[in-house]
This record gives C-alpha cells, structure tokens and sequence, in this order.
C-alpha cells in the first residue's frame, strides 16, 4: 500500500512552526514526514533555515506515531560521518524506533559554507561511498577506527546505539549510483518518477522489499492565483533541476538563474490552487512508477495551517483510493 509523507521544509519555515505543523501532520493521517537539512534557503523570500536535527528531536517528542526522515542529509563536507552517525543513533532512540536516516551528495548551497570548495560530482560520490560505509559501522555500536581517502576515524564508538541500528535510504539519480550505492542502504531516495530507477534498484538488491521514497511540492490553496503567486515565489529554484540546483552556491546565485522562470512555468510544475483531483493526478506518476513512499511539499509558510486543518485529510483520502 502506497504511503504519503509531509515535508519538513526547513527553508520557508521557522523551527517553532515546523514542531506545531509535524503534530498537524500527525493529526490529519500522514504516514512519516521527512525535514530537509539546510544551512541556506533557496530563495531570500523563503527566509529559514533552522539546524534540521534540533528541529527533528523536538518533533520526535511532539509526534508518536509517524515515521521521521532526513530528506536528505550530505555526509562528505558540512557534516563529519561520524557525527552524523551520532546524531542518527540519538534520534533514533528519541522517536522509539521512527526514524530512517536519508543521505545524498549534497548541494554546494549548503556545504560551501566550510570553505573547502565544492567537489566535482565523481568526487561527492565517492565521498558518500566512503562515508556512508563509515556511518553504518559506527551504527553497529562498535569500536571503530578508519583512515580512507577522504575520512578518518580514531577509536570512536557511538556510545547510545539502538539495537538494530537505523536503516539509511540514499538518493540515486541512475544505473551509476544504483550500482554505487544499493549495497550500503535499505532504502531508495529519488527527486524524479523514474521507474528505471526503481527496477534498477530493485534488480541490485536482489528483492523488491525495500522502500522507494520520491517527494513532490504542492501548492494548495482556496485562491487559484494567490497559489501561483507563492509558488513562483517561493519555488520557481525548482524549475532549474538536480544538474543545476546542486552547484549554485547562494540565494542570491538560485534567484539570478530563476529571474526569467515565469508563473505559468512553476505551475507546469507544480500543482496550485484547491483542486484536489488536479493535485492526485501530479502524484500520480510516482505510484506509477513503483515508489511505495511519496512526500508532499506543500509550498511557502502562509497558509499552512490552513492546509493541514482544511485540505490535508480530503487530499490523504483521494490520494489513498487512487493509489494501489
């Protein structure tokens, strides 16, 4: 049975908000909900950026029955593996059991900030390889140490591990990084409804068990056009794509390659406005393709409550009779 999540958006909302809107999420029937993990905002109108992890121990707290996600987190630069897997161990403890830890490569919008340059994307790969090997270890409770190409680890233990560990999903974009990356995760993240990436996925671990896990931003609203407007506010960085939004470096970089991005060219996008049969159809081809998780970006802070206390439990119910 296909599940649908709610996302934590980190860059339009404030921490306090995104604690209250998870217990919403929780309220209408959503099955997990996944937080994004950013130093920077896309935009400067989106204007947030609070510390993801912090924000997901609060709502481990004010939630008990949803699963928790990162979507996702970047191990190679702005985070060291090792605390990474620290602070995965930990929430995992505080939610009892509800939480996946999502990783990918990263976006230089949020891991330049260290000031070591930006990796080429061979190179992040490899980075993320090596580690997400160093993660799972650590994950295990035992003593580890490492010297790699990239990381080094001296006699570290996570000391409050869980029994079992924390299961990883890891974003892939094709046959390169299914190959690369399947053997070291549960789960499959992806941003696009590919159904090769599923089969492919499926044909490397061997099973069709495991989850996949795409996202979606929405943008639901009474006023057809007051929904437009906000997206294009607010979203039209999406309009770009993975090649692109993964390299540009500042708000100020995503809202000089967004300056031509029209209305209509976020709303061929992303569905706006309060038909609920229009925004199923959006999500539609997820399912289609196989993924068994589907996140929902309902897009910019105005409105959300609205959305959540309005439109969020209809929307749950038709997503839920079309999809298999």
């Amino acid at each position: 049975m296909t599940r649908f999540g709610y996302t934590l958006m980190t860059e339009q909302s404030g921490p306090k908000a995104l604690v209250g809107y998870a217990a919403g999420a929780e309220r209408a029937g959503f099955d997990f909900e996944v937080s994004s993990d950013h130093f920077s905002p896309w935009l400067v109108s989106q204007g947030h950026a609070p510390y993801a992890w912090t924000v997901l121990g609060a709502v481990a707290q004010a939630t008990s029955r949803v699963e928790l996600m990162t979507y996702v987190t970047s191990p190679i630069q702005r985070y060291h593996p090792a605390v990474v897997a620290q602070k995965a161990a930990t929430l995992q403890l505080l939610s009892d059991g509800r939480f996946t830890l999502g990783l990918g490569s990263g976006e230089n919008l949020n891991e330049h900030i260290t000031g070591e340059g930006w990796p080429p994307v061979d190179q992040r790969q490899d980075m993320l390889v090596e580690a997400t090997t160093i993660i799972r270890e650590l994950l295990s409770g035992e003593l580890t140490t490492w010297e790699g190409q990239y990381f080094r680890v001296d006699s570290a233990r996570i000391w409050d591990a869980p029994e079992g560990g924390v299961p990883i999903g890891i974003a892939v974009s094709g046959p390169k990084s299914i190959e690369r990356f399947s053997p070291l995760a549960e789960h499959l993240v992806a941003v696009e409804p590919k159904p090769e990436l599923v089969q492919g996925w499926d044909a490397a671990k061997g099973h069709t068990s495991s989850r996949k896990i795409g996202q979606i931003p929405i943008c639901w609203d009474p006023d057809e056009a007051k929904a437009a407007a906000r997206a294009h506010d607010q979203f039209r960085w999406f309009a770009g794509g993975w090649a692109v939004n993964a390299d540009l470096p500042t708000p100020a970089g995503f809202a000089g390659a967004s300056q031509f991005v029209r209305p209509e060219d976020v709303t061929q996008q992303i569905p706006c406005g309060p038909d609920l049969d229009a925004i199923v159809e959006a999500v539609a081809p997820y399912w289609e393709a196989g993924f068994t998780d589907i996140a929902l970006v309902q897009v910019g802070d105005e409105g959300q409550t609205e959305f959540l206390a309005e439109a969020a439990v209809p929307l749950l119910d038709r997503l839920r009779a079309a999809a298999p």
